[in-house]
């Protein structure tokens, strides 16, 4: 005959387990949707420039489509964010250094724009939270410092953002820059480029810069 303490005890083991399987099945929710493809050689994209000499190129693959950017838990192109994927591909014998790379976009106009940050993008989908707020503590208010973290946002950074501070020799390396297009009106792509400067060699010694078109990508998409 069974115990009381043994019909406690299964069913204690039951909800567990039940618990157990639901936490497992809403993880994935969490995620991001998926990976983008994998990375092909630089050469291969429309939107590239090719250093024979030096024997590296870097492409540039703006995401700005929604079918794209579903790889995202973010919708950034809603908050005027694109998110543009750096392919890097060294077929030289030496490693190349992207330690002090600046990566800019350059609008058609001139505007010279730096990769975002986290707290760029929180700072717009969760503009109150940036704010902070007064609470009142007797006669006086004190100001608490806003808190714009998403963890969607971070999780995106921490997953996609070009991470790779060196390209080793016939090596192809890849991730994703975010960059403002708020104010560059609704085309921003055309006329604008991609500018990477400081990236160095095995020496120390300064690549050219490299410039990279999007009307190259535009007409490709066409």
């Amino acid at each position: 005959m069974m115990t009381m303490r043994s019909c406690s005890f299964r069913s204690v083991m039951r909800c567990y387990w039940l618990m157990c399987f639901l936490l497992v099945s809403w993880v994935p929710v969490l995620g991001a949707g998926s990976d983008p493809p994998p990375a092909r050689d630089a050469t291969a994209y429309p939107a590239v420039d090719l250093h024979t000499k030096e024997q590296v190129a870097i492409a540039a693959e703006p995401f700005d489509t929604a079918e794209k950017c579903k790889i995202f838990q973010v919708d950034y192109l809603k908050y005027r964010f694109l998110p543009i994927r750096i392919i890097v591909t060294n077929t030289g014998d030496h490693p190349i250094s992207l330690r002090d790379a600046r990566i800019f976009f350059i609008s058609s106009t001139g505007d010279r724009v730096p990769a975002a940050d986290p707290v760029d993008v929180e700072r717009r989908v969760k503009p109150k939270d940036s704010r902070g707020r007064d609470i009142p503590v007797g006669p006086i208010k004190v100001h608490t410092k806003g808190s714009a973290s998403d963890e969607k946002i971070e999780a995106d950074f921490d997953h996609f953002e070009y991470a790779a501070l060196a390209v080793e020799p016939h090596t192809t390396r890849a991730g994703f820059l975010f960059y403002d297009m708020q104010g560059l009106g609704d085309t921003p792509l055309h006329g604008g480029k991609l500018v990477l400067r400081e990236l160095r060699d095995a020496g120390g010694n300064e690549l050219f810069f490299f410039e990279i078109p999007f009307d190259r990508y535009l007409e490709a998409s066409r």
